[in-house]
């Protein structure tokens, strides 16, 4: 059952990235509506227990994009991804989609750092991030976070589409 509750999740984070691509948002209605989605099908499908691991799926993939918001390194649209993505996948597959995610935007990152002759840029930037949340803590750079007009973006849902491709590929060949 897990595998075609992944494929929900694979749908939704492929419609999530196709938009964030193209215009550098995810749509509230796609976001909500996956969620929503999401827990009903598992509450149908499991019951109660099925409903409390999207929950915490939710919260798993919601919670760790959360504090990347925070601290502005983040857009709320790939947060309420990230958590509706969750909620499709459940705790069994959550962490390694956020693992697998995480490893397909740095990669993505770093092709498009290469790609724009930012090198040099990306890595002083890098520093003074470093050096900022060290000595302030949880707080949003002044001037290196996604809310600047200006600063590079990476469109993240296509990471979370990866990242949940790769996921539902290692379970269809595991399984």
């Amino acid at each position: 059952m897990e595998k075609f509750l992944l494929i929900g999740a694979i749908g939704i984070a492929t419609v999530g990235a196709e938009e964030d691509v193209r215009g550098g948002r995810i749509p509230n209605q796609l976001t909500y509506s996956g969620l929503l989605v999401a827990l009903a099908v598992r509450s149908l499908v499991s019951g109660l227990p099925g409903f409390e691991d999207g929950i915490v799926g939710m919260l798993a993939g919601g919670g760790i994009f959360y504090l990347l918001f925070l601290l502005g390194g983040m857009g709320g649209g790939d947060v309420k991804l990230m958590a509706a993505v969750g909620a499709w996948a459940g705790t069994a597959h959550t962490v390694e989609i956020l693992i697998a995610a995480a490893i397909a935007g740095g990669f993505l990152a770093i092709c498009s750092m290469l790609f724009h002759g930012q090198v040099r840029i990306t890595l002083l930037n890098t520093v003074e991030l470093i050096r900022h949340h060290l000595t302030t803590g949880i707080q949003p750079h002044p001037v290196l976070n996604v809310r600047e007009p200006g600063n590079m973006r990476l469109p993240y849902a296509l990471a979370i589409a990866l990242g949940t491709l790769y996921c539902l590929g290692r379970t269809l060949s595991w399984r």
